[in-house]
């Protein structure tokens, strides 16, 4: 008995600790901190969920909705990740010194002016530095919409003050000097960090050298910190990326990573270049990655050091992606705006942001009044999966969309191109769902 008095009374204990009916816990319930509570799960995240889970329901899904590089890494860089799987050792939290210097030597490259091994951070993807900036700052984060959907949260989560300043299609979606000018002016003499994304996500947008310039001569009139967002710079479609680092050298932090130009998202590597003069803020962000994450992990970091140095290897697939990705770019701008839709044409990455303002009316009678409606249609009737607008920080009855035009088999697009012009019949024998899925939203919009 009282082997089973014991069994009953534990498990009664059990119970009760695990949230029952007699909980302390449950009963009172639990308090979320103001910056967690209320937050969504990311977006793009979230869509690439429910797209991959219709699919495996056997529905037919044309997937644009989630920003994921459709080309493979490169052989060497899996080679050099098989050849290190045995490493198991915590690195140093800054990173491996030899990819720091490699990134260093890249970024170099990359920007015109050097980078020295010492300001370069290496963490599990570029997402959780720039958070760790935020974090170790206090500022007031400044971010031009549409944008990239984890600014804004970040900021919460950081408990930093945030300013979103809206953008023109007019523009190009790209912030102006006259209104970062006029955002300064609300600061209350707090400092300012500007998020800056170039190229961008979600427009393909990229801002030049002299827009980049006038935004630095505002910058470093108001003492703006700039935080360039560059994961995209090595995917520039003509491989002339141009960072705002050239023009506000010591006032810009510079990310990036693997994810989109190695096609290595899911390595989940990322590096940040933080200039001399703020060597306190970099410390402090290496110090809350000593208390977050330690350190990337020690396989992917060593295999990593080959996708930094040139190789023809890699040189030659880069190129290969920017044609395709210009190509087939500028087929869904030709066809998006014969149809009458409003969109800028891709300066890089892979995304598109058309807005289907003109079709309004139409879309209003089948009551579509919103960018998120629009985006659940086009998923629900077509089959067509996108992200609406008010993702990235839009006006809900704003009509646009995020297109992430990378529905096809990367591989075998790179090996088909080799030698190949990237011209109408290649994209509709090789990337041909990313054209259908056109033709269905075009068709969904004008009713045809």
């Amino acid at each position: 008995m009282m082997r089973g008095g014991i069994a009953t009374n534990g498990g009664s204990r059990m119970r009760d600790r695990s949230g029952g009916a007699g909980s302390k816990v449950a009963a009172e319930g639990i308090a979320l901190d103001a910056r967690v509570e209320g937050l969504a799960p990311s977006a793009t995240l979230a869509m690439n969920e429910l797209a991959a889970r219709l699919i495996a329901e056997g529905r037919e899904v044309f997937h644009l909705g989630f920003g994921q590089s459709p080309f493979p890494p490169p052989a060497e860089l899996v080679a050099a990740l098989r050849d290190n799987a045995h490493r198991c050792e915590y690195l140093p939290v800054r990173g491996l010194p030899a990819l720091r210097e490699a990134v260093a030597a890249h970024h170099s490259r990359l920007h015109g002016a050097p980078v020295d091994a010492r300001n370069v951070l290496i963490g599990p993807g570029s997402k959780q530095l720039m958070y760790l900036v935020q974090l170790a700052l206090d500022a007031v984060t400044i971010v031009p919409t549409p944008a990239w959907v984890s600014y804004a949260p970040q900021a919460r989560l950081a408990g930093r003050p945030c300013v979103t300043v809206p953008t023109a299609f007019e523009d190009g979606w790209r912030l102006t000097p006259a209104a970062l000018e006029a955002v300064c002016g609300e600061l209350g003499g707090r400092r300012g960090l500007l998020v800056l994304n170039d190229p961008g996500n979600p427009t393909g947008t990229t801002y030049g050298e002299a827009h980049l310039a006038a935004l630095a001569e505002v910058a470093e009139r108001r003492g703006l910190l700039v935080l360039s967002d560059e994961i995209y710079g090595d995917l520039d479609h003509r491989g002339r990326h141009v960072s705002m680092a050239r023009f506000h050298p010591e006032g810009t932090l510079v990310t990036s990573g693997l994810s989109k130009w190695c096609g290595a998202g899911g390595w989940r590597l990322g590096c940040l270049l933080v200039p001399d003069v703020l060597a306190g803020l970099r410390d402090a962000v290496a110090i809350a990655a000593s208390e977050t994450f330690s350190s990337a992990s020690a396989p992917i970091q060593y295999a990593a050091v080959s996708a930094y140095r040139e190789s023809a290897e890699i040189s030659a697939a880069l190129e290969a992606q920017r044609r395709i990705l210009a190509a087939l770019s500028g087929w869904c701008v030709e066809r998006l705006r014969a149809a009458g839709v409003r969109v800028c044409g891709a300066d890089g990455g892979f995304y598109l942001f058309p807005d289907f303002g003109p079709f309004a009316g139409r879309l209003a009678e089948r009551g579509i009044t919103t960018s998120a409606e629009l985006a659940r249609r086009l998923l629900a009737d077509d089959g067509v999966a996108t992200l609406p607008g008010s993702a990235f920080g839009r006006p809900a009855e704003e009509l646009t969309l995020r297109l992430a035009y990378v529905d096809f088999d990367g591989g075998a697009v790179l090996r088909a191109a080799a030698g190949r012009t990237i011209d109408e019949p290649f994209l509709k024998q090789h990337c041909g769902r990313v054209l259908q899925a056109i033709e269905r939203i075009c068709a969904a919009a004008t009713g045809s």
